[in-house]
């Protein structure tokens, strides 16, 4: 129906999948361009939403068209290639709108603040005051002073005070409209602060071809063994995109890896690098924004949400460990950082760089496909190699806290030669769950169909997927038996076996029980880089390309835990998991040694360890060949949570038979691996297509039926596109 004022189409941060239309607020009567902010009434509630497009007519009657309540910018905080990017990731990963622009925003932007401003206070002349003629106003010196000075250039407000002009002078002139207030930035020239180290002929290879592409979409695979120099080729190739004038976005997996990245980058620019991770505080993420938006941030380093951030002069994205799984938003818009940022650098025009030791069969498949340029650094940087590999077959063998009497004799001889040691185990706890020897209890979680693990620091059973912690008891619920065992190994007990055993040197836990907060993780690597005899005991943490240059074993309790998974990309979790890990042995001078346990020292996978990464993934991707598995189909899950098992089963069964699909198929419903978490039922739906667009054209429908039928249900559900599991 057609209105005599301009519709405003909004994007209100609901979970409902459009846009909602509004009229102007009262009285308004100037202009607004599509990605600025308003206040909207939604219901009972008023709700900061962004104007996406202006139309001139509404499907609604005039009658139910409501009034914005307040504009809160004129001009849009979205570039017009990132406006395009919020649009992508809505509709690639089919999720509400409205819940998307609000990730391009900052933590006050949100709320409805201005944006944080960057510079300091000062005073300019309006219009007016340049136009007076010299020495006026005539009769207040001060006043004719402070003019004649801004003349030149705007002027800090301290700067005013420390050359006599008082408060009462600058307020007078402010209300003759003579001068205004405004914020004052003056960035100085981004430089390399220390010179490069040398390349190699490899590096030299990969940064020469990366900065060749700089102005211009490009992928690029840098394949680099653990310690080959992957981050002095980021260095250089983003020193080429300052020097250029441009904006280098650094994604990071872990929070845990920022102050260490940080503080390199900081060594080597003399260019304001800003970091943004869920670690910093509100007000530190706002000013963050605003340097990168208005192009005086030089570098952004941040986790996968920093992906958003609006970049004023985008030149290079990198995103290291690109395979790590950190990259996935398991929540909310379900997304992965790394195929958000090729996305955004095709937008943008700009190259990407995904470095990683054990690149994903995805990223490896691209390359192989040559839509990715393919680089490899093929031997560690210096004078380092790569370090021995050695397998344990503890079948049958008498273990002390998960340990092989040959592991503990290398442990005790590296540590007598002055050396550090890293003992992996990817379990948290003293042991997988409590025991009861008499009767059988389990410590099971009264929400979840999983155990609860035993913890003796501080004493507890913790429910490590709720997050349920219950004291520990002193004898069995069922029995009252009092002789209750732990069953299973976590990085507790290893941990306290290792304190007793090797008394004489320290024993550190990494894991996050321990590593709790962003003050800890700075501290714990100090204290790991520091070249006396350590024992580290850890978990996946340690993996995370972290330079432990003085660590000459790694020990892996169990590499078995991962062979066996039911999900399809259980083998490449483990081979990366593994290579990874083995990856901070020796990478100082001094060689460096891997002794992997294992009760299937002939599994395929496990003997090939020893051997290039590389070399191990032709199989993998057969087989995923074979099942027509990513990369070679297109695979969505549809997730549904409910108060019973059966409920969320007959939706989903609902859809499925509501919604025939389309050059695609349906495997389920079915329970969830863990069919009950948080005292609610999981089930979901798995849809498989050769190409992604019939994967598209299927799900879409699937979430048009679930809109509809969910709503007079207590039950939530959620699509993800290209899932990392499907457990």
């Amino acid at each position: 129906m057609p209105h005599d004022q301009t519709v405003w189409r909004c994007a209100v941060p609901t979970p409902l999948r459009r846009l909602f239309d509004y009229l102007p607020p009262e009285g308004w009567s100037g202009d607004i361009e599509p990605g600025s902010r308003v206040r909207v009434p939604f219901g009972h509630r008023t709700l900061v939403a962004i104007v996406v497009s202006l139309a001139k007519t509404s499907d609604l009657p005039s009658i139910r068209l409501r009034q914005c309540a307040a504009v809160l910018d004129i001009k849009p905080l979205y570039s017009s290639s990132l406006k395009q990017l919020v649009q992508w990731a809505a509709e690639y990963y089919q999720h509400p709108v409205g819940e998307v622009w609000p990730l391009a925003l900052s933590p006050g932007e949100r709320r409805g603040h201005s944006e944080r401003p960057l510079g300091s206070p000062g005073i300019k002349l309006t219009l007016r005051g340049s136009g007076l003629a010299p020495n006026t106003p005539h009769g207040a010196p001060k006043q004719a002073g402070l003019i004649n000075l801004l003349r030149t250039d705007p002027l800090k407000l301290d700067k005013a005070r420390a050359l006599g002009f008082q408060r009462s002078v600058i307020n007078a002139l402010i209300e003759k409209d003579l001068i205004e207030t405004c914020e004052i930035r003056r960035p100085e020239p981004w430089q390399t602060k220390t010179a490069p180290l040398v390349a190699n002929p490899e590096q030299q290879t990969v940064i020469d071809s990366v900065r060749s592409s700089l102005h211009h979409f490009q992928v690029h695979l840098l394949y680099g063994v653990t310690g080959s120099g992957k981050t002095e080729v980021y260095l250089q190739t983003i020193a080429t995109c300052l020097n250029q004038g441009r904006q280098a976005l650094v994604l990071l997996p872990e929070i845990a890896l920022t102050p260490q990245t940080l503080a390199r980058f900081e060594a080597r620019f003399e260019a304001p690098v800003f970091a943004l991770h869920s670690g910093i505080g509100d007000a530190a993420r706002d000013r963050a924004w605003a340097a990168a938006r208005h192009g005086h941030a030089a570098i952004i380093l941040g986790t996968r949400s920093t992906v958003f951030v609006p970049i004023h002069r985008l030149g290079l994205i990198v995103v290291d460990e690109e395979h790590d799984a950190a990259f996935i938003q398991q929540d909310g818009l379900r997304y992965s950082a790394r195929d958000v940022a090729i996305k955004r650098a095709q937008l943008e025009g700009c190259s990407v760089l995904l470095g990683s030791a054990t690149p994903s069969l995805e990223s490896w498949h691209n390359a192989e496909k040559q839509r990715y340029q393919y680089h490899v650094l093929s031997q560690r940087a210096g004078d380092s190699q790569l370090p021995e590999q050695r397998l344990i077959d503890i079948s049958g063998l008498e273990l002390s806290a998960g340990l092989s009497a040959e592991l503990i004799s290398h442990i005790e001889q590296t540590l007598n030669n002055g050396e550090q040691v890293l003992v992996f185990l990817n379990r948290r706890g003293f042991a997988n769950a409590l025991l009861c020897h008499d009767c059988g209890w389990s410590s099971d979680c009264p929400d979840c169909d999983a155990r609860m693990t035993l913890h003796k620091t501080p004493p507890a059973l913790h429910c490590h997927h709720c997050d349920r912690r219950n004291p520990l008891p002193s004898h069995c619920p069922a029995c009252g038996s009092r002789r209750l065992v732990g069953t299973g190994i976590g990085t507790q007990q290893t941990e306290a076996f290792l304190a007793g055993r090797f008394a004489a040197y320290p024993v550190v836990r990494v894991d996050s029980d321990t590593v709790s907060s962003k003050a800890a993780i700075p501290e714990l690597i100090d204290q790991l880089a520091n070249a006396d005899p350590i024992l580290m005991v850890g978990t996946q943490m340690l993996s995370k390309g972290h330079h432990f240059p003085h660590v000459t074993l790694v020990a892996v309790v169990d590499a078995d835990a991962l062979l066996f998974s039911p999900d399809f990309r259980g083998e490449e979790r483990l081979l990366q998991l593994l290579t990874q890990v083995a990856g901070r042995s020796g990478r100082d001078r001094k060689p460096g040694q891997v002794i992997i346990q294992t009760r299937h020292p002939e599994h395929p996978l496990i003997r090939g360890l020893d051997a290039p990464y590389h070399s191990l993934l032709p199989d993998l991707l057969r087989q995923r060949a074979q099942a027509h598995l990513p990369p070679y189909g297109a695979l969505a899950v549809l997730r549904c949570d409910s108060h019973s098992k059966q409920e969320g089963l007959d939706f989903l069964r609902g859809l499925k038979d509501g919604t025939p699909p389309i050059e695609a198929h349906y495997i389920g419903p079915l329970p969830a691996a863990m069919a009950r978490r948080k005292n609610r039922y999981r089930s979901q739906l798995i849809i498989t297509a050769k190409t992604r667009p019939a994967l598209a054209h299927t799900v879409a429908a699937l979430v048009s039926q679930a809109e509809l039928g969910a709503r007079s249900r207590q039950l939530s559900w959620s699509v993800d596109i290209d899932p990392y599991e499907t457990l």
